[in-house]
């Protein structure tokens, strides 16, 4: 459908992109697409059981009545790999993260990784992807991005982001470079408050801006926002997705990105304990964003639409903006889609969406090629099959945005039966209570090989990891061995530690790999994509 054509409030719609709450299309997001012209949905983990319903799903929101049955819907994920897939089930290829890839070092693995997620998201009927994550991520402490990122080195993410970009775009899905200018170098997630990155201008061009730089070069469809507020160039202590310096100055003006400019989610605190959602709303618009998103809850939704189009009624907002945002959202459609054809009703998706043969060879040879032996001063390595061996396992139990149980369990235990004649786990949570400690330790006693996992999602090891870590080491010395399975900063909180090992993540190929490191099957490759300290900087790996 030509602009002309569209009325004020069918333009507006085709601003937002929402979630919705269940498996099915409810009567909330039916009445967002048929009454407010939604221009795309986002889903989520809760929005999934099965490849087959979640390919029925997409198809059926495609096909669901609305006053422009011409232009498609944006139908979106969060599938960055590695720890942040929504999907994560049977039939699905569980690709490493950014970090693991980072590790690898090699962008034709990244680029090979992508195109294999873009090829099974469209056929689940997922058209847009908001990834890669091309922050720098140069803080330790960084409770959001962490193993998101594909290192510190802003020429290495740079080179992994494009990479990325290239293996969406080239397969019809949209890639979204996020989260502009930068959202590496915060301690605060935007998800529970507002953080700042109070670095100069000269910092911030050669540090957080050239994976932005070259994500345009490459011609990413969508930049996605922050929520951060960066002094430099915003004096007035506007975050990012607010700010008009930001999002029209620097991204528009100065960088010369033409396509898509999104916003991260308003109902973050960051967004919606400030200035509110809908407010929110109408001055990211105001900023220079071409999509509003708004994830989780109706009112909110029905709320903002509601919000802009009485800005530009009142003529706070002006048409001629809204008709410029909405040409460049018709026009990537366009591209990337098409016009949506009646049709017959789905069929279920065939499952695996990849022959196992096709995706498990790139697969282990990215985890095979990113695990990172850090040190072994102890020579612990490699472990001797004959004798029992002891994993203490730690096991997430609680959800975020950005943590997420995988949907199917396999420890290391799992991993190492090949190798080992005797494995027994223990199983503790990530914030474990004094009880598991305990029973840890005094089972560890009966062992002389012990691996204990990490996993850190928040910038800060738990203090019931450090305590047991604290605890075995006062038993058995340096012969334990330490594996991060989330961000690779831990050694930084029991530095005592011999032997260290760096994973980035805790699915299967990765800890596959592992086993056979630690029983000297494999040698390991990966080299390390941040700096933990100044005794393992980055590029360091034995």
């Amino acid at each position: 459908m030509e602009l002309s054509n569209l009325t004020l409030e069918q333009k507006i719609g085709q601003m937002f992109i929402c979630g919705l709450p269940g498996t099915a299309a409810d009567e909330g997001i039916k009445g967002l697409i048929a009454e407010h012209h939604l221009g795309g949905v986002i889903y989520f983990r809760r929005n999934i059981e099965s490849v087959e319903q979640l390919s029925r799903l997409s198809r059926e929101l495609q096909q669901l009545p609305r006053s422009t049955p011409e232009i498609p819907l944006f139908i979106s994920m969060d599938q960055e790999g590695g720890m942040v897939a929504r999907l994560d089930h049977d039939g699905v290829s569980r690709i490493q993260g950014n970090m693991a890839l980072g590790a690898a070092n090699d962008p034709a693995l990244t680029e090979k990784a992508a195109a294999l997620a873009a090829k099974e998201l469209t056929d689940l009927g997922i058209n847009l992807n908001f990834a890669p994550c091309v922050d720098v991520n140069n803080n330790p402490a960084n409770p959001v991005i962490g193993v998101r990122s594909f290192g510190e080195d802003p020429l290495q993410v740079a080179e992994h982001g494009a990479a990325a970009i290239r293996g969406y775009q080239n397969q019809g899905v949209s890639a979204t470079a996020k989260h502009f200018p930068g959202h590496g170098d915060t301690a605060v997630d935007s998800h529970h408050g507002l953080a700042s990155v109070p670095h100069s201008k000269e910092r911030l061009y050669r540090v957080e801006l050239p994976p932005f730089r070259k994500a345009i070069e490459s011609g990413v469809d969508m930049i996605m926002t922050a929520h951060v507020i960066f002094p430099a160039f915003e004096p007035d202590g506007i975050p990012a997705t607010l700010s008009r310096r930001v999002l029209t100055g620097l991204l528009r003006t100065e960088l010369g990105f033409e396509g898509v400019i999104i916003t991260d989610c308003l109902e973050m605190h960051a967004i919606s304990k400030s200035c509110g959602i809908a407010e929110g709303a109408v001055r990211a618009i105001e900023a220079g964003a071409d999509i509003v998103l708004v994830s989780h809850t109706l009112e909110e939704q029905v709320r903002a639409i509601q919000s802009v189009l009485a800005a530009v009624q009142s003529g706070r907002l002006s048409e001629e903006q809204i008709d410029e945002s909405v040409r460049r959202i018709l026009s990537l459609k366009q591209k990337r889609i098409g016009v949506v054809q009646e049709s017959s009703p789905p069929e279920p998706c065939s499952r695996p969406l990849t022959p196992k043969e096709e995706s498990e060879p790139l697969l282990r040879q990215i985890a095979e090629r990113s695990v990172t032996l850090v040190s072994d001063a102890s020579r612990n390595l490699p472990l001797d099959g004959a004798e029992p061996v002891l994993v203490i396992w730690p096991e997430l139990r609680r959800r975020t945005e950005v943590d997420e149980p995988a949907v199917h369990r396999y420890t290391l235990a799992d991993a190492i039966a090949p190798y080992a004649e005797e494995v027994t786990l223990v199983t503790v949570g990530t914030f474990p209570d004094s009880g598991e400690i305990r029973g840890a330790i005094e089972q560890s006693r009966n062992f002389r090989q012990i691996i204990v996992l990490t996993y850190t999602a928040e910038g800060e090891v738990s203090e019931g990891q450090i305590s047991l870590i604290q605890g075995l080491n006062e038993i058995h010395g340096s012969s334990i061995i330490v594996v991060s399975t989330r961000n690779p900063y831990d050694i930084n909180f029991f530095p005592e530690i011999g032997t260290y090992l760096c994973l980035y993540e805790n699915r299967q190929y990765s800890l596959d790999a592992l086993a056979k490191v630690l029983f000297g099957q494999l040698r390991p490759q990966g080299k390390l994509p941040v700096g933990l300290n100044p005794q393992f900087p980055i590029g360091h790996g034995l």
